[in-house]
């Protein structure tokens, strides 16, 4: 019975974390026939800013409060403002609607991802079985990024793009009755004190410092005062946050677990990670449309995600061999020799080629912290830690990568002007086409309209903008190796019984 019962959690766990994870593939997918419908082209990109902030914001304060109050509370709650946001979502009649309900999804998801991990390591005593399944639980990430678009796009024609949404009810609704009836759950006596002020500032500093990045060098320059004003918010709220957390009976963000060296080096590592992939994520299909001449770009995208799944699920297993530190050195050092090999990369390159420089990347560089990550710090700091020390994980990952995207944009696109304007006057280009030319979506768009010669010039311009973009990957690669050698050469291990853990909210089932 108890196995049947822990069988049960699992796939609650799973299914609630395929629906989190596919959401914003599935959208991707649907967003022509969302804006046929709505209107609103201006506004698509707040489409996913706008549950990317909420959920990074919010990933944090669930993490720490499901170390206070209860997993399974906490899950359930986010699973039930995810809900709630997915049916809104569906019934929007304007973008300004979908937007805030998608903020709604946004919090939902910052407490399904890092408590379902959570969850793991808190009902397997033995953490080389909590390392499997949180490897399994990384690769379902990959498995919502390859059929996501799939997904998305045979919903959104057969049915419509509502049911993109609607979608996620059966799921989230199977997954909540499974683990309410499934998971049993004991608390402290003890009532905690919730840092309001602490959590208040932790929000406004981080969606600051997000919307900072999102809109520095595209929307705004970075001189802008626009963007001076939110990064001065972000420090001045970041300091009084940090003051605030020192003196907190409860702190929502324990500052002392950054003077652990495993966690201060899996922080590090993870911001490497997620701007590397996020620059791969966001610049890779524009290469392969418009520098490599695609149809489209599943033959980079479909082989990089599939093997982000194989390297999550593989090193979940493997792990236990390893210590934490080689396997951070391992895809550290996978990401600089294939961030070095996309700086190079021509536009003639076979499809062979790619698609082997996409399983370097997958399953060297960004599979492994997927799962490994997770288990590195949970295996390193105290039991009564490991909701909100798992919640860091996932959130230095999203700040990575809006980090890396935003700055790659801005080199590729200052990159891709600059080349234009110098073979401008070679190639005949009228100056008033400059502006227009030099967005890459343009060229995908009026690309069979122009002079081949033309054509030529621009798909080789950008695919050099592109090549110079990855050498800041080559950068985050470098500094997440260096963050191995902060990192102990702690293994896994059996932990010994902590008297502090009779405090923490103890799952059972």
């Amino acid at each position: 019975m108890a196995n049947r019962k822990t069988g049960l959690i699992i796939l609650a766990m799973a299914l609630g974390l395929l629906m989190s994870a596919l959401d914003n593939t599935v959208t991707s997918a649907a967003i022509s026939h969302i804006i046929s419908d709505i209107n609103g082209f201006d506004k698509i990109s707040w489409v996913f800013t706008a549950y990317m902030l909420a959920s990074t914001s919010t990933m944090l304060v669930f993490g720490k409060l499901s170390d206070m109050f209860g997993r399974k509370l906490f899950y359930m709650i986010g699973i039930s403002i995810f809900l709630i946001g997915s049916a809104l979502c569906g019934m929007a009649q304007d973008m300004t609607q979908l937007i805030i309900f998608r903020a709604i999804q946004g919090i939902g998801s910052g407490a399904i991802f890092p408590i379902s991990f959570t969850i793991i390591y808190t009902i397997f005593a033995d953490p080389k079985q909590a390392a499997k399944l949180s490897g399994v639980f990384a690769g379902i990430f990959g498995l919502s990024s390859v059929a996501g678009p799939q997904i998305g796009t045979l919903l959104a024609e057969s049915w419509g793009w509502r049911w993109c949404f609607y979608v996620n009810l059966p799921l989230g609704v199977l997954s909540f009755l499974v683990l309410f009836f499934a998971l049993k759950e004991s608390r402290s006596d003890r009532r905690p004190k919730i840092d309001y002020l602490g959590t208040l500032f932790l929000i406004v500093t981080t969606v600051s410092l997000m919307l900072a990045l999102e809109f520095g060098g595209k929307d705004y320059a970075w001189g802008s005062w626009q963007i001076i004003s939110l990064l001065i918010v972000a420090v001045v709220i970041g300091f009084l946050f940090i003051q605030v957390e020192r003196r907190a009976h409860e702190p929502i963000l324990p500052l002392p677990l950054f003077k652990n060296r495993m966690v201060l080096a899996t922080v590090l590592a993870c911001l490497c990670q997620g701007a590397i992939m996020f620059s791969a994520i966001a610049y890779l299909p524009i290469f392969s449309t418009a520098v490599l001449g695609n149809a489209n770009s599943n033959s980079l995208l479909t082989p990089m995600m599939f093997s982000l799944m194989v390297g999550a699920v593989g090193f979940g297993f493997l792990q236990r061999y390893f210590s934490f530190r080689a396997v951070f050195a391992f895809s550290m050092t996978a990401g600089i020799v294939v961030s070095y090999l996309l700086s190079v990369v021509s536009h003639d390159a076979s499809k062979f080629y790619m698609i082997l420089l996409m399983v370097i990347l997958g399953v060297g560089a960004i599979g492994p912290l997927m799962s490994v990550a997770q288990n590195a710090v949970a295996q390193s700091v105290d039991r009564k830690y490991i909701g909100v020390s798992s919640s860091i994980v996932g959130f230095w990952r999203n700040i990575g990568g809006v980090l890396g995207a935003s700055i790659m944009a801005t080199i590729v696109n200052n990159n891709y002007s600059s080349l234009i304007q110098e073979g401008a006057a070679a190639h005949q280009m009228p100056l008033d086409k400059l502006a227009t030319l030099g967005n890459p979506e343009q060229l995908i768009r009026a690309g069979s309209a122009l002079p081949p010669d033309t054509m030529n010039f621009l798909r080789d311009s950008l695919g050099t903008a592109i090549n110079h973009g990855f050498i800041l990957s080559i950068a985050f690669g470098v500094v997440g190796l260096g963050a191995a050698f902060i990192a102990g050469p702690l293994r896994f291990a059996v932990p010994a019984p902590r008297q502090d853990a009779q405090q923490e909210p103890v799952v059972s089932h």
